[in-house]
């Protein structure tokens, strides 16, 4: 017979108490996250309420103050970022972070080549592994950028940039995807390709964003967590959040009437 502990599985990301303070300032104030494996969480609040600190704080750039974070049920809070990126976690950032003096194609390869385990020795050329060219190949064509291999990064568009960052991000295999305000700066159509980009690369992943565009957070997550002064006001499906007075009060106001009357 199955015990209890054994039939539930542990949260693909879940946060405990996590706090984290700059001097005497407290930033991150208790947060508690639990984070369904597959689940799309948008992650939204004020300018200075903890947002990106709480990126941080997941993908180890900031050690927490105290608290814990999970990753599939085993600690991560104190390791550091490639040993996060390497345990199952992988995020981008609000600047594009690219190789701007490779192709598009050699990014990607460049993403897949720890995952396939060939790390720092090289036995063979690079253009005979055949594995990660394939791979490569494969996430050109899921990212829309088949078009564009051979072009060097830094002469794409900022979409297309952008695109190519979440290829390097997804590249790695990672189980859960960290996007910090991944449409900052797009137009309102290049917004809506994007958002159908994230959702056909992230299928049968976990997803956390950071987002300040309402459309983009209320068209892409499962669930919604608001954060202010370092706390987590709301959690809960967008329905619920969009209906919360505490959360109109405190930071949506405006928005949420816009999104209830079909603005876009």
């Amino acid at each position: 017979m199955t015990d209890m502990k054994s039939a539930a599985a542990p949260y693909s990301l879940e946060l405990k108490d996590l706090r984290k303070s700059f001097g005497k300032t407290e930033i991150i104030r208790g947060v508690d996250l639990a984070v369904t494996a597959g689940e799309r969480v948008g992650i939204i609040g004020p300018n200075g309420a903890g947002k990106s600190t709480l990126f941080n704080l997941i993908s180890g750039r900031f050690e927490p103050t105290s608290g814990q974070i999970l990753l599939n049920g085993q600690r991560i809070d104190g390791k550091k970022p490639y040993e996060i990126n390497r345990a199952g976690l992988s995020r981008s950032f609000q600047i594009t972070n690219i190789f701007p003096k490779l192709s598009v194609f050699e990014n990607l390869r460049c993403g897949v080549l720890w995952s396939l385990g060939y790390k720092y020795t090289f036995l063979k050329f690079l253009n005979d592994l055949e594995d990660a060219n394939e791979r490569s190949e494969e996430l050109m064509e899921m990212i829309k950028l088949d078009k564009k291999r051979d072009i060097l990064a830094v002469n794409l568009t900022y979409a297309e940039q952008r695109a190519l960052e979440i290829g390097i991000t997804i590249a790695g295999g990672a189980d859960v995807i960290l996007l910090d305000e991944p449409t900052a700066g797009m137009s309102r159509s290049e917004t809506s390709r994007f958002i159908k980009l994230i959702k056909s690369v992230t299928v049968g992943k976990t997803l956390l964003t950071v987002e300040h565009d309402m459309g983009v957070v209320f068209g892409l997550a499962d669930k919604i967590a608001v954060v202010v002064y370092g706390e987590v006001l709301a959690y809960d499906v967008p329905e619920a959040v969009r209906a919360n007075s505490r959360v109109q009060e405190a930071y949506l106001g405006s928005a949420v009437a816009d999104s209830q009357g079909g603005g876009h």
